[in-house]
């Protein structure tokens, strides 16, 4: 039997990366739950957005989902603050992503695009490795005016934003990594274009979401 993974996305440009991600899995039908205000929301403070994204979790429990995926890092910081319980299976994308920044034992870099997920993503990680006993060596390089890029609908520009900044970043840094989904198509542009390794949210994403839900 099929096992139905809700995802819940900050914006709409989010679901096409998990579609490909997971389009030879047979087990696995996605639905697709998508509330972009909540990044407007999230520029303004943080104040009584749990409860917005509980009542959202409730709710995609209540359509029949076997498990959920949270793709956005926003969704995943604020729940950090919070306990919610739920009677199926609640996975952080971040979650793989971070075991395989764990498993670099040198400095690296990670990109983000968004301002906005930088505090919330990196508490988290230094609390997974923690957690873990592992330590971390990263310096963080927010990508300056490209965010609203994606948000626009010019996934083009964003996409090229993104690639130069590797271009940039990879002249002295041999392992870097970007943080968040909508960076993914222009972390494996880049791969093609050089002979570079970027760690990304989807590299181990599909066996960690296999893991959970068998």
């Amino acid at each position: 039997m099929r096992k139905k993974l809700g995802c819940l996305h900050a914006h709409y440009s989010n679901i096409e990366y998990i579609e490909q991600a997971f389009q030879n899995i047979e087990k696995v039908e996605l639905v697709h739950f998508v509330d972009p205000g909540l990044i407007q929301k999230v520029s303004k403070g943080t104040g009584g957005l749990f409860f917005k994204v509980k009542e959202q979790l409730e709710w995609m429990e209540s359509c029949d989902m076997d498990a959920i995926l949270i793709t956005c890092t926003n969704y995943i910081a604020l729940l950090e603050e919070e306990q919610l319980e739920l009677s199926i299976p609640i996975m952080k994308i971040d979650e793989p992503f971070f075991e395989m920044l764990c498993e670099e034992n040198q400095l690296q870099t990670i990109l983000f695009t968004n301002p906005e997920t930088v505090e919330g993503t990196m508490n988290r990680l230094q609390q997974y490795a923690l957690l873990h006993e592992k330590s971390i060596h990263a310096e963080v390089k927010v990508i300056d005016n490209t965010f609203e890029l994606i948000i626009q609908g010019k996934k083009d520009a964003y996409n090229n934003a993104v690639v130069q900044t590797l271009h940039d970043v990879a002249g002295g840094q041999r392992h870097i990594s970007v943080a968040q989904l909508s960076m993914v198509e222009a972390a494996r542009q880049f791969e093609k274009e050089s002979t570079l390794t970027i760690i990304h949210p989807l590299k181990s994403l599909v066996k960690f979401v296999m893991k959970s839900i068998e």
